[in-house]
């Protein structure tokens, strides 16, 4: 019975990813959820309370999900970048979820804080090795690097679209990446020694 259960949440939570991502919480029905899982709506009141609890279940496994494939490396923070620009371009519905989680639930959740503090001293530990400018405070540094990731998602109809507005422009997109990942590097380049060349 277990195993059935699991695989009825498994399909709610792929369901609701995808319901949310379209319409976000709002916008969103469970009637609809319920339908595309094949499953009985009760269930995802059984299961995860209400609708924004569903909606928090999606984008913590969503996040999870995001952690154990892009994991973070301060030591090579425009790897990372580049890592998660990919792992963007494979997935363009996160960041509409992610959009639609800042739009209609602002704040951080206690998991996404416990995330965050734990890459903010790892880069604060790659300052102190003179592996990363420390010019810029560890916090201001992880954000520009996931800025940058992420930037060019939210270039509406910008250099990132293709002719027709609606997505990736593929004989770009190497350019895309390339030009994240140049950025990052440039911005966490250890400062030269003073004086020196």
């Amino acid at each position: 019975m277990a195993r059935d259960s699991n695989a009825t949440k498994a399909r709610l939570l792929d369901a609701a990813f995808t319901e949310f991502a379209t319409y976000g919480i709002a916008g969103a029905r469970v009637d609809r959820i319920a339908e595309a899982a094949q499953a009985n709506k009760r269930l995802i009141y059984v299961y995860y309370g209400n609708k924004e609890q569903l909606f928090d279940a999606v984008l913590q496994r969503a996040l999870a999900t995001g952690s154990e494939s892009v994991p973070f490396d301060a030591e090579d923070l425009p790897g990372y970048a580049g890592a998660v620009f990919d792992h963007l371009v494979e997935r363009p519905a996160l960041m509409r979820l992610v959009l639609w989680k800042q739009l209609e639930r602002p704040g951080v959740t206690d998991e996404e804080s416990t995330s965050y503090d734990g890459k903010i001293a790892a880069v604060r530990r790659a300052q102190g090795a003179g592996r990363i400018d420390a010019a810029v405070p560890a916090a201001d540094v992880l954000t520009l690097v996931m800025g940058l990731s992420q930037a060019w998602f939210g270039a509406v109809g910008g250099p990132a679209a293709d002719a027709a507005g609606t997505g990736w422009a593929a004989e770009r997109l190497a350019e895309h990446r390339a030009a994240v990942v140049e950025s990052v590097r440039r911005i966490t380049a250890p400062a030269p020694p003073a004086g020196g060349a």
